[in-house]
């Protein structure tokens, strides 16, 4: 995978949420976007 850089449109790409539902990121085509990203709890790293 390449890597990103600032000013370029990401990716389309699918994520399940914490509920289980599957979104994309074309489904915000339009909208701001924040991606937040940690470890599970109670798990190194």
């Amino acid at each position: 995978m390449a890597a990103l850089t600032s000013g370029v449109a990401a990716p389309d790409f699918e994520a399940v949420t914490d509920t289980g539902d599957r979104v994309k990121l074309s489904d915000y085509q339009g909208q701001r976007v924040v991606l937040y990203f940690y470890p599970k709890d109670d798990t190194p790293g």
